[in-house]
């Protein structure tokens, strides 16, 4: 039986259309591990979208919440990558924190495994935090407004 020049267009249209379904599909389930570690570690007192007025801890803090999502805008409209790494990780203290009220981040990502890092070759724990703190960084980064 022979196929037809406008089925067999029709068809592969279909199956084009299938594959970007699939594609889009696989792209919507990829695992974010910034927004993961985000959300695990920050966003109780930072909030869900990082401008600092939603997190369920906001009420217990002396201090006001800064809003992570002006970051570049606060620094001439470059984001401060190395220094936001820094404060993660706790080389970098920050005025407004006081005696250090934020959790050390790179202190306790030694301590802990993370969940989203499982499947990676072995790592010694400062690499797997440095991992961490890298993803969470990149991920405040997105937040920029």
């Amino acid at each position: 039986m022979k196929i037809s020049t406008k089925c067999r267009a029709i068809s592969l249209a279909l199956i084009g259309v299938m594959l970007i379904g699939l594609c889009n599909h696989a792209q919507a389930d990829k695992l974010d591990l910034g927004k993961r570690e985000y959300d695990s570690a920050c966003a109780v007192c930072h909030g869900l979208t990082g401008k600092g007025d939603d997190g369920p801890l906001k009420s217990l803090l002396t201090r006001p919440v800064p809003n992570l999502t002006v970051l570049a805008k606060s620094n001439k409209g470059v984001f401060p990558f190395d220094k936001v790494f820094q404060i993660i990780d706790g080389r970098q203290e920050v005025a407004a924190h006081g005696p250090r009220n934020m959790p050390v981040w790179g202190n306790a990502f030694n301590n802990q495994t993370s969940l989203y890092f499982d499947n990676y070759p072995q790592q010694d724990s400062e690499s797997a935090a440095r991992s961490r703190i890298l993803a969470l960084t990149e991920y405040l980064y997105r937040l920029q407004n």
